[in-house]
């Protein structure tokens, strides 16, 4: 790395850049287009740097002139305003669960201009799932009118523990995902950087960018489903563990087959199948009822969840646990973790339904995918 000093005009410019397209961007979040003043007052830098390094975002396409503003009807040549074309790229959230493929588009600064899903079968091989997910993110696009070309990242939320070269390293809800090279898969259909997360992991930020974990830094965020994970942010950030495979409670099942959500759920003796939201649907019903035998797998399920949920906040003491994962039912497991995790923890942490749902995962892996856009767009470095 070549030595950095003040005076070097080439990092000077790459900082001014990165300031000025920073404060363009929180600028338009407040939904101001800012003049050459404002600009020049929110950076510290003077007038004349700032129209220079307006002129470099301009020819980049990062920035255009704004039309409009409170002087436009003024007599005489009103001020210049400018802002930043959010529209320069876009961005892609992906969720791929057991039973269904959720996709969220937006434009770099996070805007949505778009989302779908569509229903995948439980046991779809490993190339049905993907050609569900490619179908997908095409509906998406073209509903927007948006080229595939314009995409700059995309974040995908799937189950399993992810390697960081984008390889599934194990995963026993999807068949064919262990080992599969999903990223490198994604990264050649869609055309630009995918970034793989766990789906739990993907979903507590969703929740703590637009959900109910908004201004929590201590979170766990717990999927109710066919194998139940958590994510847990800690300090604000996400903790994945050494191997990547933090939150893993579904593994819990290796104790006993009864402990799986199928046998758990079952009202017949027979594990429930399709483990799917109509299924669980009906099950929870019929609880709501008073059928008995309903009743009694509720019961089970919900404690399941409790134990689990239990053992994350002894090991991580949460200010909140989110949990999600199913639609149906979860009202009835959040009230046994209300009223019973008093009973097993020193402190228990207050304890919220998904605001998310569906989009939990989704939104989380797109906010993985604005965050390597806006590295890239306000990195600063030193000449080599």
């Amino acid at each position: 790395m070549g030595k950095l000093t003040g005076g070097d005009p080439s990092l000077l410019r790459k900082i001014n850049s990165s300031v000025v397209l920073r404060a363009l961007r929180d600028a338009g979040d407040a939904g101001d287009a800012p003049t050459l003043s404002d600009l020049a007052s929110a950076t510290s830098l003077s007038r004349p740097t700032v129209e220079g390094v307006l002129e470099g975002l301009a020819a980049a396409g990062l920035v255009v002139e704004a039309s409009g503003g409170p002087e436009a009807r003024r007599v005489g040549r009103p001020a210049r305003r400018f802002r930043f074309r959010a529209e320069a790229g876009h961005t892609l959230g992906v969720g791929i669960g057991a039973h269904r493929v959720q996709v969220v588009l937006a434009d770099l600064a996070g805007r949505r201009l778009g989302s779908a899903g569509a229903p995948v079968a439980e046991r779809a091989s490993a190339e049905a799932r993907l050609a569900v997910v490619d179908a997908v993110v095409a509906e998406v696009l073209a509903a927007a009118a948006v080229e595939r070309g314009s995409l700059r990242a995309a974040g995908v939320g799937t189950p399993g523990v992810i390697g960081p070269e984008g390889t599934v390293r194990l995963c026993s809800a999807l068949p064919g995902w262990t080992g599969l090279a999903l990223g490198e898969r994604l990264r050649a259909a869609l055309g630009c950087t995918v970034l793989l997360e766990n789906d739990a992991n993907a979903a507590v930020l969703g929740e703590h960018w637009a959900g109910a974990a908004a201004g929590c830094g201590d979170v766990v965020m717990v999927l109710a489903g066919l194998s139940p994970g958590a994510g847990s942010l800690i300090g604000g950030r996400l903790h994945r563990g050494h191997r990547g495979a933090a939150g893993e409670i579904g593994a819990l099942h290796l104790l006993g087959r009864e402990l799986t959500p199928e046998h758990l759920l079952s009202t017949d003796g027979e594990p429930l199948h399709p483990l799917d939201e109509a299924a669980v649907s009906r099950v929870f019903a019929l609880a709501r009822s008073g059928d008995r035998r309903a009743v009694g797998a509720v019961d089970r399920f919900s404690r399941r969840v409790l134990h689990d949920v239990t053992a994350l906040v002894l090991a991580l003491d949460p200010e909140l646990v989110v949990l999600g994962g199913w639609a149906a039912g979860l009202e009835e497991v959040l009230g046994t973790l209300r009223r019973e995790l008093p009973e097993y923890c020193l402190w228990a942490p207050r304890v919220e339904l998904s605001a998310l749902g569906e989009d939990a995962v989704a939104t989380g892996a797109l906010r993985v995918a604005l965050d390597r856009v806006e590295e890239e767009l306000f990195r600063v470095e030193a000449p080599g």
